[in-house]
């Protein structure tokens, strides 16, 4: 089939598929549910473990370790296990962990070594839950039904970002912490049984060769990965952008609230115009995605991204600029930085999963992921080291110029003509 060429049989709406309405139906809970219990934990170590910098550096860092130390090993066991039953197990995993929260609480034993295990325990149910959602994904729907499927969950993500937060907020002066954790729990309970309702056939992996192992089969994954013609490009242009985005994304409070003096309230304002950037994004992705094709839809978010990051960086804005211009100017940035992913995570993730077999999703997937979080790590560190020898405009400067790099990379690949109705599962 001719990858310009236009698809030809529009896919019924994607929450009249029963399997995807209890996954999508979990998934939005689980999001909401993460997001107000991430006030609390935030109100938790900083006023009653009394955490110091170095202690919050730590935890930050423990939420990541799973996925650099667990990611591929995981990945791999999701192409032989049931995919269903561990996002089930996981999920009832997170509900166990989130009510032993308020009981430390309450009786007084809640220190930093037990949120840090708390923390940690979490990091590895997500990374198997994650694990197993997204290759899970494409045997919920029809391959053509992907790029719908990916708008729909990163729609409800990012409401939940944007509204969660306030409603933590409003719910922990209301209630108090303890009973945030226990309303996630009851939460992630509930997206449980809905996970558990959803029906889906899963063929089982045969059986290793004789001398066979999990590092085989990792190293499987990584090659079909980065042999790919189609997924090298758009892996290697994924590790870019999040090379770019962790500069960026460390870099940015800094400069909005010290280099510019911005208000936390403005603040605030801004970072919801960019989950509305990102709704929005989501909103128009599967559309971008079959009049221009997967590539050039992808391309479309990895140029618009550029846009946000030049503009700070460029612009000569300074305290004395006037509040109104200053969050005029960062609003638009983080609205244009939003809608830029929303085009480009649904286009994207949906192309990765309707090119890759069945059999290597999870190591496919795995892959990138477990890179993306090295990679992730690696910026937050430099971004640190840029902003002090450097300053922050040209730290966010080399950001916008890490994006377009990432943006060349689909330019100049045959990833740019791909399209999603005409993926190889070869």
């Amino acid at each position: 089939m001719d990858e310009d060429a236009p698809p030809t049989k529009k896919p019924r709406e994607i929450l009249r598929h029963p399997a995807f309405a209890f996954f999508w139906t979990a998934t939005t809970l689980r999001a909401f549910g993460s997001t107000i219990a991430g006030v609390a934990f935030q109100v938790l170590i900083v006023t009653v473990i009394a955490a110091t910098p170095a202690q919050v550096g730590i935890l930050n860092a423990l939420s990541v370790v799973p996925y650099l130390f667990l990611g591929l090993v995981v990945g791999a066991w999701m192409d032989r296990g049931r995919r269903q039953r561990t996002l089930v197990v996981t999920t009832i995993g997170r509900a166990l962990v989130l009510a032993v929260v308020p009981i430390l609480v309450l009786t007084g034993v809640l220190d930093f070594w037990s949120v840090a295990a708390i923390t940690l325990a979490l990091g590895v149910l997500t990374l198997f839950g994650d694990s197993a959602a997204q290759p899970l994904l494409p045997r919920l729907v029809p391959r053509s039904s992907l790029p719908a499927a990916n708008a729909r969950l990163g729609q409800s993500q990012t409401v939940a970002q944007t509204a969660g937060p306030a409603i933590g907020g409003a719910l922990l002066a209301i209630v108090g912490a303890p009973i945030l954790f226990v309303i996630d729990a009851v939460i992630a309970a509930i997206a449980a049984v809905l996970q558990s309702r959803i029906s889906v056939s899963e063929a089982k992996a045969p059986p290793r060769a004789a001398g066979r192992h999990v590092g085989h089969e990792i190293a499987q994954g990584m090659r079909y990965t980065y042999r790919h013609p189609r997924l090298r490009p758009l892996a290697i242009s994924i590790h870019v952008w999040f090379l770019g985005n962790s500069i960026v994304a460390t870099a940015f409070v800094v400069f909005a609230l010290r280099e510019l003096a911005l208000p936390a309230w403005a603040y605030g304002v801004a970072l919801a115009l960019g989950g509305v950037g990102g709704f929005v994004g989501a909103v128009v992705a599967p559309v971008l995605g079959v009049r221009l094709g997967a590539g050039r839809a992808i391309l479309l978010g990895r140029v618009l991204v550029v846009l946000p990051w030049a503009v700070l960086a460029f612009v000569p804005l300074r305290p004395d600029s006037g509040i109104g211009v200053i969050l005029a100017v960062v609003a638009a940035a983080q609205f244009v930085y939003g809608l830029a992913m929303g085009i480009e995570d649904t286009n994207d993730i949906s192309y990765r999963q309707s090119v890759a077999p069945d059999r290597i999703q999870g190591r496919m997937n795995s892959t990138i992921r477990t890179v993306n979080r090295s990679v992730f790590f690696v910026g937050a560190l430099l971004a640190g080291v840029l902003m002090t020898s450097l300053g922050l405009p040209v730290t966010l400067g080399i950001g916008a110029g890490l994006f377009v790099l990432a943006a060349l990379v689909i330019a100049l690949s045959p990833l740019r003509r791909a399209r999603h109705d005409s993926s190889s599962r070869s």
